[in-house]
């Protein structure tokens, strides 16, 4: 989803996104026998995708793109807050999503379809509230000052994204739906809490199933909640779309049937 935010029409003249994974266990020989391909490619800036970054395997990426002297920021969730202050010493830049969740992840009760479904409502959550906006246009401006700036060198983004921030960088128009976004929000935040006690603390399966269960209802009423925010804008005719024109700039619109324009041409 990542490459698909920053080039959504597949039609970007300005960059090229290559992929490098490790596959869901992260190890550290995961990550010794894939990181080095990405190299290859011969790239300006790295992107590293990890839930908890201060497990070795995370941990052994970052420290290698650190020392490889190619600007790199790395996008986590909550646990990322716990090494701040080590992502700032390695000179990378970081997006901390306090609002993606840990997985109800008990053999009794995940399976391949509730994963998927799980991750579908929390996706929803972060597209809607305006999380992915954020996370894209943090990247395309560092894809932006290396693009016109001295090689190398681009601001990096130092952002910790929880309710606060989706209060005053969302899009929103009505105060209402910007209400129950944030709502939706505080809610995967809560997600986590639960997750965390059912998949680390409680050790008997009558304490930590209901429990695992109950975080993925939380998560299916969250988006349900940001469905609502987002029928609000929708009904009003004011959701703001920004796609990428194929300079990579942002245009903008808030009218279903207006053409998407740049924001020097827009007309009072």
């Amino acid at each position: 989803m990542f490459e698909l935010l920053l080039d959504e029409l597949a039609d970007r003249k300005d960059i090229q996104i290559r992929t490098v994974t490790t596959g869901s266990k992260m190890r550290v020989e995961d990550v010794e026998e894939a990181l080095p391909k990405i190299f290859e490619f011969n790239p300006d800036l790295l992107v590293l995708i990890s839930p908890n970054p201060a497990i070795p395997g995370p941990a052994l990426a970052r420290e290698k793109i650190s020392s490889s002297g190619i600007p790199g920021v790395v996008i986590t969730d909550t646990p990322g807050k716990r090494v701040k202050t080590e992502l700032e010493k390695q000179g990378l830049g970081y997006i901390i999503i306090t609002g993606d969740p840990l997985i109800g992840a008990r053999k009794e009760f995940l399976d391949p379809i509730e994963m998927a479904i799980f991750n579908s409502n929390v996706s929803k959550v972060l597209a809607i509230t305006g999380v992915l906006r954020i996370v894209h246009e943090e990247i395309d401006s560092v894809i932006g000052d290396l693009k016109t700036g001295p090689k190398g060198s681009p601001v990096l983004p130092k952002l910790v994204i929880d309710v606060k921030v989706i209060r005053d960088r969302s899009d929103f128009k009505n105060p209402y739906a910007k209400a129950k976004a944030m709502a939706a929000y505080e809610l995967n935040e809560k997600i986590a809490e639960v997750n965390t006690l059912a998949c680390f603390v409680e050790k008997e399966k009558e304490k930590y199933i209901p429990l695992v269960a109950s975080a993925h209802e939380i998560a299916q009423t969250a988006a349900k909640l940001a469905e609502e925010a987002r029928e609000i804008e929708k009904f009003n005719d004011t959701l703001l779309r920004k796609p990428h024109a194929k300079s990579g700039k942002l245009k903008t619109k808030s009218k279903l049937m207006s053409p998407p324009t740049f924001d020097e041409e827009k007309i009072a």
